[in-house]
């Protein structure tokens, strides 16, 4: 009994301790962005004034935010490869939006904006559009989703 109680106590502090480290947040400099986020911005979003910029830093992961005056939130991995655009009400910028996304949403949603990209792990891409409809694309580019 007493060691099945020191197992649980040991586990618990385990998981305690896991959560604290996974979940550190800190507001940093827009200079210790990632050169190649720093590049993106720069290009994509000049004359946006930067609110915040934050890193995200896990057990095995770093990321970094960053959040316009706008409203317009920008996601890099630790390289500083963007992996999030959401421009809110605005469109995305063409340059974040593949030419297989941005055909069929021209030919299926015609007139219709994409205000976010996001980029996923497994190579797929989820797509918001203005009108609140959400596409979900492989990494071959061909639609397997709307939500």
């Amino acid at each position: 009994m007493r060691k099945r109680n020191t197992l649980i106590i040991v586990a618990l502090l385990l998981i305690a301790s896991i959560s604290v480290l996974a979940g550190n947040d800190k507001v940093i400099s827009t200079e210790e962005l990632p050169s190649s986020a720093l590049e993106v911005i720069k290009t994509h979003f000049a004359g946006k004034t930067i609110a915040i910029a934050k890193v995200e830093t896990g057990i095995t992961e770093r990321n970094y935010d960053v959040v316009f005056t706008t409203g317009e939130k920008l996601e890099f991995d630790k390289k500083g490869n963007w992996t999030e655009v959401d421009c809110k009400r605005d469109a995305v910028p063409a340059y974040f939006i593949p030419t297989a996304i941005a055909e069929f949403v021209n030919t299926y949603y015609y007139g219709v904006k994409i205000v976010k990209i996001e980029k996923e792990d497994r190579g797929e891409y989820e797509v918001d559009l203005s009108n609140g409809i959400e596409l979900t694309f492989n990494k071959k580019f061909k639609l397997i989703d709307i939500d």
